[in-house]
């Protein structure tokens, strides 16, 4: 079974038993399979994994608890969060491969006609702002199809999350008189920056290596 397959069961089953049952068994297995994972990784991929939980556990606790852009089902939010966070970054570095660069801002366009509903109608003004980010990240990042690819399977994501209730965002975006739909539209944008974030922290972390083993 390849990782997309298991991480893409990981988030449906477990946010599934997560809303239904309880949380923790979802945080065994989640904690679990990352261990595993990084026990197999090579030296760059545990930095990244390590770079994803430095970067996703503080913003977490930062949009829902300080922010309150949104809130968890159970208040705090649950130990499986910032695993999973890697879960999807590492699902989509890898569907992104099968998305050509150059074709990366066309995938977008469908978001266009919906973030125009949502202004229109009033249920999402802060998806024009976030659209913008994501095009921005996509058409100057350094991958710009991974950027494409985490839009589309981040809204799919919070979409089930949502459902199930397993968090919920707040209709009047706190701090900005902007309003969003749960979940805003273009949520994406926010895993494109963590995406982001990630990959120049490595990148500088490993240049920073060599020129240290170099010296």
């Amino acid at each position: 079974m390849n990782r997309v397959t298991v991480y893409a069961l990981t988030i449906v089953v477990g946010l599934y038993v997560s809303a239904e049952y309880a949380e923790w068994p979802v945080n065994i297995w989640c904690l679990g399979l990352f261990a595993w994972l990084f026990n197999e990784a090579e030296r760059k991929e545990r930095i990244e994994m390590l770079t994803v939980l430095a970067f996703a556990t503080p913003m977490e606790l930062f949009f829902s608890e300080v922010w309150l852009i949104y809130e968890y089902q159970r208040g705090l939010m649950p130990l499986f969060v910032p695993v999973g966070h890697w879960f999807l970054f590492d699902a989509g570095r890898r569907l992104s491969q099968y998305l050509a660069a150059d074709k990366a801002m066309l995938s977008l366009l469908p978001f266009v006609p919906l973030v125009a509903y949502g202004v229109w109608t009033g249920g999402d003004t802060s998806a024009v702002f976030l659209l913008v980010l994501v095009l921005v990240f996509t058409k100057w990042g350094p991958q710009p199809a991974l950027y494409a690819t985490m839009a589309w399977a981040a809204l799919l994501m919070e979409l089930w999350g949502t459902y199930l209730t397993n968090w919920t965002w707040a209709n009047e975006v706190p701090w900005t008189g902007l309003t969003a739909w749960n979940p805003p539209l273009l949520v994406g944008a926010f895993y494109c920056l963590g995406d982001l974030l990630v990959n120049v922290s490595v990148q500088r972390f490993e240049s920073n290596h060599r020129l240290e083993v170099n010296g």
